[in-house]
């Protein structure tokens, strides 16, 4: 284990030295741990999402009314934009849970999380930044261990 990143506090430590030690040893939470919650947790956001414009395989009227009236996206016609959608919240969430692909998954439902930002609901950012977060640790960190991308990485012999 690296001396930096001990978790013994100092025999003299007061309550400083603790906290430090406490915050030294958020530095040990493996990378496979955030990696997946992330994945899981974001999918599971686009998914449910998805669910909502679909009835079966058929992406609902009221779906497609949504982007005529409310989602207005520019220079995409509704009907398209709507079977678009329903099709991207459903595929890269399940992409993500196992984690095939994970990188470009996540880049993908980030892009549609700028348009939802910036064309959609632009006073939503909060939200939307969460999302980002969740993106950006997988497209920066890749999935982590748990995920067909590593285990296609180590058949291949490279690093996920």
């Amino acid at each position: 284990m690296n001396e930096d990143i001990m978790l013994t506090a100092p025999s003299s430590g007061g309550l400083a030295s603790r906290v430090q030690c406490l915050m030294r040893g958020f530095g040990l939470i493996p990378h496979d741990l955030i990696a997946s919650v992330a994945r899981l947790s974001i999918a599971a956001v686009f998914w449910q999402s998805g669910q909502t414009k679909v009835d079966g395989w058929h992406v609902t009227d009221n779906a497609v009314y949504l982007f005529q009236t409310e989602y207005k996206l520019p220079f995409i016609d509704p009907w398209v934009a709507a079977h678009l959608a329903a099709f991207a919240e459903h595929f890269f969430p399940l992409l993500l849970v196992i984690g095939f692909g994970s990188r470009l998954s996540a880049l993908a439902l980030l892009g549609m999380t700028l348009v939802i930002e910036i064309f959609v609901y632009p006073d939503a950012w909060p939200t939307h930044g969460t999302w980002a977060v969740c993106f950006l640790t997988i497209i920066a960190g890749g999935p982590g261990r748990l995920s067909l991308d590593h285990l296609i990485s180590r058949y291949f012999g490279r690093e996920s």
